[in-house]
């Protein structure tokens, strides 16, 4: 068994990720810059010696130099997730230049082998309905538009390019993460709004998700199995947005919205925008924003035949994940 640090231990990757590691038989340190009081309650046990809680951030040299020391392994979750354009330069202070801190530190510290969580919107963006492979190239023309993935993209480059012998790196990328204990709303906000009925009409896109813990289970295998400077897309299910909204409706007992957005993801951008300037001047807050409505009227489509090939990965039912999410987000 192996000594491994996590960073981001908290967040809904994080906690999901700590937890696959410690049922494995690893020694953790989970990494956070807020510690939580309630161990048990964040990683779902007590406090053991196989399980030592760090307070660090990951633009903080020394606190880095000492979670690293002495671990065999690095998996890299810290960041923050935000759709809107002014929050570019905070992206990229979490996701470029922290990565590189962390990647730095994991080097000095001849740490073996170095997971890096991404995402598939690196791979799987498009105006089209076709399933993405690791095989393709980035998709620029979106990547240039959206710097949450803009970020992740260069972080993911540069981390790749430090793959080295005696320092492999493997870099795991789940779709759209859903399920329970996203405590911070950062991935199941969309979900909530739905069960609020905040979504007042269906985008013509389509998405891709995956159960947090199984994108857990691929993090834990990618350490394990998955070969060094290559990536892995993890994805358990591709459907449209209409589908989706129809599942959830099955499963929540809300109904889902029965007007329908243009096909065009302009034409519905503009419309959002319209109708956000007609809420905000009557004193209200638009329940979408313009960015989520041109998101949404995209393929997020994605392949996990590599990752279940070579890491031996699956995913469980997505029924289970929606029916998780909506039964935690009501709780």
């Amino acid at each position: 068994m192996a000594t491994l640090l996590v960073t981001g231990a908290t967040g809904f990757l994080g906690r999901h990720t700590v937890r696959a590691l410690r049922a494995r038989g690893h020694t953790v340190r989970a990494m956070a810059r807020n510690p939580p009081r309630d161990v048990a309650r964040t990683f779902g046990e007590p406090a053991s010696d196989g399980l030592v809680i760090v307070r660090g951030d990951v633009h903080d040299e020394r606190a880095l130099d000492e979670a690293t020391q002495g671990v065999e392994g690095v998996f890299h979750l810290a960041g923050m997730v935000s759709r809107k354009p002014e929050d570019a330069e905070a992206l990229f202070r979490a996701h470029v230049e922290g990565t590189r801190a962390v990647v730095a530190a994991a080097k000095r510290a001849k740490v073996r082998r170095f997971v890096l969580a991404s995402t598939s919107g690196t791979i799987a963006i498009s105006s089209e309905a076709t399933v993405a492979t690791e095989k393709d190239d980035p998709p620029v023309e979106w990547l240039s538009k959206l710097p949450y993935y803009r970020a992740k993209w260069i972080a993911e480059k540069e981390t790749l390019a430090a793959n080295a012998a005696g320092f492999e790196i493997v870099c795991v990328n789940p779709s759209l993460l859903l399920g329970p204990g996203d405590a911070f709303g950062s991935s199941t906000d969309d979900v909530r709004k739905f069960l609020d009925r905040a979504i007042p009409a269906t985008p013509r896109g389509g998405l891709a998700f995956v159960d947090a813990r199984d994108a857990a289970e691929a993090l834990a295998l990618a350490f394990e199995k998955g070969r060094a400077g290559q990536r892995y897309l993890v994805n358990a299910a591709n459907m449209t947005v209409k589908d989706f909204f129809a599942r959830l409706e099955r499963i929540s007992g809300v109904s889902a919205p029965v007007v329908a957005l243009p096909k065009s993801p302009l034409a519905a951008k503009f419309g959002a925008e319209l109708f956000s300037k007609a809420v905000r001047a009557i004193g209200g807050d638009p329940p979408v924003d313009s960015v989520s409505v041109e998101m949404a009227q995209l393929y997020w489509y994605a392949s996990s035949e590599k990752a279940e090939r070579e890491l031996g990965w699956s995913a469980r039912d997505p029924n289970e994940t929606l029916a998780d999410t909506v039964r935690d987000l009501r709780g």
